[in-house]
Parts: C-alpha cells; structure tokens; sequence
C-alpha cells in the first residue's frame, strides 16, 4: 500500500472542470482539419468565410487583369498561373484575390485579428499569407494594415538593451573650458550661400556663438573658422561634445 496521499475529490472535479473548458474553447479555434461546409471554407490554418470565395467569383470578372490572369491560366504549360476546379484563378497554387476591398480586407482582418493569430508583425503575416493568397502588392498592403493596427501601434515589445539610469557629465570649473558644438540645417539660403549655423555653447555659462556656414564647408573651413572665432577669444577647449556627424568626429578636435 502506497504511503502517498491521492487527490481529493474537490480536486479532481476542479481539474475536470478546466480541462472541459479547454476543450470547449478549442472547439472553437477551427485548428484542425475539418470538412469545408456551407460556413466556411478552410485553406491551411485561415479561414476564409464563404461568401468571400463567392464575392472573389462574382467580382473576378469585373477586375481589369482578370482577362490577362486569365488568358496565361489556360495555357496548360504556364508555370504561374492556372485555374483550379472551383473556378478560381491560382497564381503558383495560391488563390488570386481580385481587387475588392471588402474582400481582401477580410483576409487581412483574419490572418492579424483572430484568435489564433494574435497580432503577427508585418514579416510573418506576409510569410502566412503569401503560402494562401496573392494579388499585385500583398506586402506593402499587409505591411499598411499592420502599421494602422492601433493594438500593435500602443504594444511594442522593446528588444534592446535598457538605457540604465542618466549620468550627467561633470560641472566645469571654468567658462570655455568645456564646450558642445552642433550644426542647425535646413535653413533657407542667403546671399553669402549661408544656409546653415553652427552652434558652439559653453557648458558653464550657456553662452553661444551662432556662426553662419554653409553645409558644404568641408573640415578645412570649419576648423579655420573655428580657430578665427572660438581659440582666437577662449583658448583651446579642454573637451568637446559633439554628435557623431563625420566634420565633428576628426582626430582635430
């Protein structure tokens, strides 16, 4: 006789509780292979309802490249194209979807909204559906649903390291010691060909010199003006911040 204590029976009917519910909810994922009914018509793991099968029959006529897909689908040497029993034109085995909203935008509905699929990113929804479906332009319309989904627009899973805590840089102890410089683009061009400034601040007491340039000043000019209007009234900075532009990156500075 075993020392062990079994289950009690609360416990049991709990467990059978849960499992019944499982069961119950995966009745109604349509997971596996089922017989295509009156409902809906299954292709793979996306259900496609069966009025869009009979909108993509009545609406394929009315599509201006139905007769070009056509006339290719009844060559019986074409690699692409073909059409299948139920009338359907099949560009590589896939099912051509003609150019409805109503329809092609319930297929992206499914194959992003569903139980199942809960929310793909752009990539595999492409790679899901281009195994189904096809019509001219399917990436740049799956990659559009996917970039107005509000769910997946407010949910973004960060995949980079976090940033930590800030680490300020060190007050100075003198004025022009430590000074940060950048460049303010995009401003409309005067009649020197001027259409930029060059910010150089010190960090200590906030003052600034705004320099005209033209973004077309190469290292040469700009470390000459910089010796003309900074090292000529400061000195020789002790150090320098600066962003990662190619002109502030120089073994000069």
């Amino acid at each position: 006789m075993s020392s062990r204590r079994g289950p009690d029976s609360e416990t049991v009917v709990c467990h059978m509780m849960h499992e019944y519910g499982l069961l119950e909810a995966a009745a109604t994922l349509s997971l596996i292979e089922v017989p295509a009914t009156a409902d809906a018509q299954i292709h793979g793991q996306i259900g496609v309802p069966s009025i869009s099968i009979t909108r993509v029959l009545e609406c394929k006529r009315s599509d201006e490249m139905y007769s070009r897909f056509s006339e290719m689908a009844r060559c019986p040497d074409h690699p692409y194209w073909s059409e299948s029993v139920d009338q359907c034109l099949r560009h590589r085995r896939r099912l051509w979807i003609p150019t409805v909203a109503e329809i092609r935008d319930g297929i992206l509905q499914e194959a992003h909204r569903s139980r199942y699929t809960v929310h793909p990113g752009k990539t595999k929804m492409y790679y899901d559906m281009r195994r189904l479906f096809w019509w001219p332009g399917i990436k740049a319309d799956v990659g559009a649903y996917v970039r107005g989904c509000e769910v997946c627009q407010q949910v973004k899973a960060e995949h980079r390291r976090p940033g930590g805590l800030l680490q300020p840089m060190p007050i100075p102890q003198w004025k022009w010691e430590h000074i940060t410089m950048d460049f303010v683009c995009g401003l409309p061009q005067i009649l020197r060909k001027h259409d930029a400034i060059w910010v150089i601040m010190d960090r200590l007491t906030k003052s600034a010199h705004f320099l005209p340039i033209s973004m077309k000043y190469n290292f040469t000019q700009l470390s000459i003006l910089f010796e003309r209007e900074i090292v000529r009234l400061h000195g020789v900075p002790i150090s320098i911040v600066s962003d990662r532009d190619s002109r502030l990156t120089s073994s000069l500075w």
